[in-house]
């Protein structure tokens, strides 16, 4: 190995070492090795999954699919199906539709292809990691703005930021993780004067009161962002789709990086959960009852605040440090996401909206933490 190599190679380690990454912490394993009980009892609230989907009505979808596929064989006419079937479902020709390897990897793809190194995206602050991530990753700066106090949209603040290096707007609403939907109409502003591509996540749009995917054709910049991992329960299995202009939509597809960036499993699956969309509907119907149960019954206990939600998760701070409450609830088998402050709360926490057993022991923790 000459020394130029060994040069260089070290100096390459340390520029991708010094880059930020998303870590998903640690598993209900791990803490329930730390603790000493089964994986089984551990509450796992910190991921926003939707378990309010009935899996007994999956598995048999998941074996019909097993006896229907070839592993064998290259995905085939899979991606153009689903398309259609989303068609009936959110009422956009296909035309409209990019499927991809859930909402992750499309926000990536979307910013390899348009921020270049110098240029900037826009968002806010307090929001979902992987722009900034992806962002930093290309070169590119990411501009964040706090939210206001109402954990809305600073307009004005954003609009200062926009100039002929901004390439990309993100915006996600319902946010994660303040859990509220934005104000529409500051929605509007800012697309209608942004200078460059806006992301519009709407990955927790099932939940909420609003979508902007009817409106889509009013707005030739935006992209919007939708996923079947959060209402449709299909976490695992990583597949997502965005909602934009013909133009973009054929940028999206075709500019790529990979043929087949959806394994055709995945995307078969996605299919028949919109074959089965009682599936969907009786979850996200069930899980927004819980979700006003939980806010009630975590309001109700001194020294917890709980914030309304949009999503399939919700805000929560605490009056005792949030160090000290993530370890006492980690030592009763309880998995939150420890966000700590949040522009004027100090402790805060995002929670999953679990299923009635698992809120109970959340519930139920918090009580005597708050009581000691």
């Amino acid at each position: 190995m000459s020394e130029s190599y060994k040069k260089w190679l070290k100096q390459k380690q340390a520029k991708l070492a010094a880059i930020d990454c998303y870590s998903a912490g640690a598993t209900p394993e791990t803490v329930a090795k730390q603790i000493g009980v089964q994986p089984s009892e551990i509450v796992k609230l910190n991921f926003n999954e939707n378990l309010f989907v009935d899996r007994s009505k999956q598995v048999p979808l998941i074996k019909e699919l097993a006896d229907e596929i070839d592993l064998r064989m290259y995905p085939e006419d899979e991606e153009v199906k689903l398309r259609e079937k989303l068609t009936g479902y959110i009422g956009v020709p296909k035309d409209y539709l990019t499927v991809g390897n859930a909402g992750d990897e499309l926000i990536d793809r979307i910013i390899r292809l348009f921020i270049e190194k110098g240029e900037a995206a826009v968002s806010f602050t307090p929001s979902f990691a992987i722009p900034r991530l992806c962002t930093k990753r290309q070169g590119g700066e990411y501009i964040a703005v706090p939210l206001k106090g109402d954990f809305q949209l600073d307009v004005q603040g954003m609009q200062a930021k926009f100039s002929d290096k901004t390439r990309l707007l993100y915006l996600c609403s319902p946010n994660n993780p303040t859990s509220n939907q934005m104000n529409a109409e500051d929605i509007e502003t800012l697309v209608k004067v942004f200078p460059g591509i806006v992301i519009l996540d709407e990955a927790y749009g099932e939940f909420a009161d609003y979508s902007f995917v009817p409106r889509i054709r009013d707005f030739p910049n935006m992209i919007i962002l939708r996923t079947f991992s959060k209402a449709f329960g299909l976490a695992m299995l990583r597949l997502g789709y965005t909602v934009a202009n013909p133009e973009l939509t054929r940028i999206l597809t075709e500019k790529a990086p990979l043929p087949y960036p959806v394994s055709g499993f995945t995307i078969r699956m996605g299919i028949k959960m919109l074959d089965n969309m009682d599936i969907m509907r009786t979850a996200v119907s069930a899980l927004v009852a819980e979700r006003g149960k939980l806010i009630k019954a975590l309001n109700q206990i001194e020294g917890v605040q709980a914030f309304n939600s949009q999503a399939d998760f919700l805000l929560i701070n605490t009056e005792k440090p949030a160090d000290e409450v993530y370890e006492k609830l980690l030592k009763r088998g309880v998995m939150l996401k420890k966000w700590g402050k949040i522009l004027d709360y100090p402790n805060c926490f995002r929670v999953t909206v679990g299923l009635p057993e698992m809120n109970k022991k959340l519930i139920e923790a918090l009580k005597e933490i708050q009581g000691d």
